[in-house]
């Protein structure tokens, strides 16, 4: 299901996580869940994956991640102000020491000249530290290929904060 370089990526993470005692938390939107799904893809996983968040809408943002509707309306789902707040509230509404989270516009509609299709925001963070945040612009490649593209620098930036 998930490439080669995803479990790779993800068996890393695993494994970093047991040996530093962290639990993981994601917060997805346009991923809609398939970075908790590489994490899960891999046997075992249970030990160290603590929950996913699957966020689409603005009112799952501000109903599950405590969203600030404010931060919402003055610079949209697709910001870094977005996947900072939701990764904080991935680590607040859950069991976990170490989040991600991923917003973005993987296409084929929805993008705009401010906020293209192939955007992405994503934010990690580790309990008690700022997040981390990146934008990607990985441009009109596929929905597919920028939610893939997606996938892999998430957990390249969880692998980061960890």
């Amino acid at each position: 299901m998930f490439s080669e370089d995803i479990k790779i990526l993800a068996t890393e993470i695993l494994d970093l996580c047991r040996k530093n005692d962290l639990k993981i938390a994601t917060a997805e939107s346009c991923t809609g869940g398939l970075i908790i799904g590489a994490l899960t893809e891999i046997a075992g996983s249970s030990d160290v994956v603590e929950r996913g968040f699957i966020t689409y809408t603005n009112l799952a943002k501000q109903q599950s991640l405590q969203v600030n509707p404010v931060t919402l309306n003055r610079y949209g789902a697709v910001s870094e102000q977005t996947a900072k707040e939701m990764v904080f509230g991935a680590l607040t509404e859950s069991e976990a020491s170490i989040a991600v989270a991923v917003t973005g516009v993987a296409g084929p509609d929805g993008g705009s000249a401010e906020k293209p299709v192939g955007l992405v925001h994503m934010a990690a963070q580790k309990w008690g530290n700022d997040p981390l945040h990146e934008e990607y612009r990985f441009g009109d490649i596929g929905r597919s290929e920028v939610r893939e593209a997606t996938i892999i620098a998430a957990l390249t930036l969880l692998k980061k904060v960890i």
